[in-house]
């Protein structure tokens, strides 16, 4: 409870007798499981996945689109949207694919019996190693690369989680949150763009999953497109993430990976669902390139 002061004062035992407020209040609660009965969708190819265009929803797309890009025709997926705001992530099919009911998910048809995969940096991996591609097969290299694929997965929850929450989120604006996580996402920007002083990617020369993974996040928010906190935070002054981020921003793969299971925005950028390639040509009424930019 709040006293005079507007402090608040943690309860003994805690309790949750109501919504915390803000954007998702509705769907977000303190126990695991589904809340209806509800198969999830199983279409015509060997991947499945149930997903929206968030930042960890759209590390996997970019990685399956440009799997498809160096010609590994296994790597054609069907996409299904979830609507996270309407709770579809806790359907029982939903869950039972991954218990922690966060996107992005997915089932792997091409073994017996599928393959479920969850967490977003999981599914970079899996990916990598099934098609044997954008990871490094040299232990030093391959090590550097999973160094970067689990920062990312460490950092993105201070991002979006802490910073995105209480900046762009939460039902009231507080100094001390807000201060706090601008404090470490600017601190990673920093670490990011140190890193990047020398090098034209994350690990190197070599384009990699740790790049799929930290681009949708810490490359959205340098291009201005997260949570319009270009200005607040002062990204520009970020300039090697900055260049690595248009860079990757040019790649037709990931421009197609962005828009898969994006339901807002201009319509030309949005495609919900994807089956087949084709689908791209009739969101955007010409055909994208196939290549890699």
């Amino acid at each position: 409870m709040a006293d005079s002061n507007g402090t608040y004062t943690p309860p003994k035992v805690w309790t949750w007798d109501k919504e915390s407020g803000g954007k998702f209040a509705s769907i977000n609660r303190p126990i695991a499981g589904p809340t209806h009965e509800k198969d999830l969708p199983v279409g015509k190819h060997p991947l499945q996945l149930y997903s929206l265009a968030t930042p960890n929803g759209v590390k996997v797309t970019i990685m399956l689109e440009e799997l498809l890009a160096l010609g590994h025709a296994g790597a054609e997926y069907d996409a299904h949207l979830i609507r996270i705001g309407e709770g579809e992530q806790f359907s029982s099919g939903f869950v039972a694919t991954n218990p922690n009911s966060k996107i992005p998910a997915m089932l792997d048809q091409s073994t017996t019996p599928a393959t479920r995969v969850f967490e977003s940096g999981s599914i970079l991996f899996y990916l990598a190693e099934k098609f044997g591609a954008f990871l490094p097969t040299g232990i030093p290299e391959r090590t550097e690369c999973m160094n970067w694929l689990f920062w990312q997965m460490g950092a993105a929850p201070l991002l979006g989680g802490g910073f995105g929450h209480f900046y762009a989120y939460a039902p009231e604006s507080y100094e001390y949150p807000i201060n706090r996580f601008a404090m470490e996402v600017k601190r990673q920007l920093d670490v990011l763009d140190r890193e990047l002083a020398d090098k034209r990617y994350v690990i190197g020369d070599e384009y990699t999953i740790a790049d799929m993974a930290i681009w949708p996040w810490y490359g959205a928010l340098a291009l201005g497109r997260l949570y319009k906190a270009g200005e607040f935070l002062q990204v520009h002054t970020y300039e090697n993430v900055v260049r690595w981020a248009e860079e990757i921003d040019q790649r037709q793969a990931v421009q197609r990976g962005r828009m898969v299971n994006r339901t807002w925005g201009e319509p030309h950028h949005q495609l919900p669902e994807r089956h087949d390639a084709s689908d791209f040509e009739l969101r955007t009424g010409d055909k994208l390139d196939a290549g890699n930019g």
